[in-house]
């Protein structure tokens, strides 16, 4: 009688742990589902990008922006116009300093391989909440695609009527706001979602509250002695038409200020201690369901 209790135990028993297989199995895999980005961009500056660079690339251990910007722009470490402090991070930024640190340990100026020095950078722009990834597939598209295709316009216009207009944002502006935007044609990924490019504020001068701090992203840029303001347009960065910062070798491909050393005394005005990495912004609500390519999340 004990030997038949017994074995219906062990019965029992298996049974329960027969049922949670599928369960575990379905956890793990929701535990590793990639999640398309928020309605906002996380974002950081490329002063906070450089500081955080220098440390991770061994060149210097400051925390100033302009002493972070200068170090690495001095072994060619830039995106294509030069840094620029106040200005946030954005995907095809992402991408300029990527090659630019590979051609920086080609070259032997970086102590570390092309692998392990892109290796750190991938782990720095993960630290300060950006999964972007370069992407070489397509051609640019000079316009946005239909922005009927985008998910969940709800979540999106909910997003805008509480917190504003994100300065920069891969989901399509509500009507009302569409003309505050820019649309910038850069293909990439964020995670396994890829997107054709990116909307960004025409104007703005906003501070953002980071790690219990508010930080400045602006594209407008004052010279105060001759009192007039110069703006940087997305799109004529993109295409290589703008103002040079720092660490530019050759500014003559760029838009001329006529002010002396302007992409220091304008475009880096100078900076006290910031912050490291780590999560970007206060979080917006995420999207519901992926981006342009068809329902599409699978790498090339």
């Amino acid at each position: 009688m004990k030997a038949r209790s017994l074995r219906s135990l062990c019965i029992f028993i298996f049974s329960l742990m027969l049922a949670s297989i599928p369960i575990m199995a379905w956890a793990d895999a929701g535990q590793t589902k990639a999640t398309p980005p928020p309605v906002t961009q996380p974002l950081t500056s490329e002063g906070i990008l450089a500081v955080n660079l220098v440390a991770a690339l061994g060149v210097s251990s400051t925390n100033d922006v302009i002493e972070a910007e200068t170090a690495l722009g001095d072994i060619g470490i830039t995106p294509r116009n030069g840094w620029i402090a106040d200005y946030p991070v954005t995907p095809d930024i992402v991408t300029e300093v990527r090659q630019s640190i590979a051609t920086a340990a080609e070259s032997k100026t970086l102590s570390y391989s092309r692998e392990d020095a892109l290796k750190r950078f991938d782990e720095t722009i993960t630290g300060i909440g950006l999964m972007v990834r370069p992407y070489s597939g397509e051609s640019a598209m000079d316009n946005p695609v239909n922005c009927e295709t985008y998910p969940n316009p709800a979540t999106i216009i909910t997003t805008y009527n509480a917190e504003g207009p994100p300065i920069v944002t891969y989901y399509c502006p509500p009507a009302d706001y569409y003309a505050l935007y820019a649309w910038v044609p850069y293909p990439f990924w964020w995670s396994d979602f890829w997107f054709p490019g990116f909307f960004i504020l025409r104007d703005f001068h906003r501070h953002v509250f980071i790690h219990n701090h508010f930080v400045l992203f602006s594209n407008h840029f004052n010279d105060i002695r001759r009192h007039h303001v110069f703006r940087i347009d997305a799109v004529d960065r993109f295409r290589g038409r703008t103002f040079a910062g720092i660490g530019v070798k050759n500014s003559r491909n760029f838009i001329s200020t006529g002010v002396p050393r302007s992409e220091r005394t304008i475009f880096n005005p100078p900076r006290g201690m910031i912050i490291r990495s780590g999560p970007a912004t206060r979080g917006p609500m995420p999207m519901s369901a992926p981006t342009m390519r068809g329902g599409g999340g699978s790498r090339r």
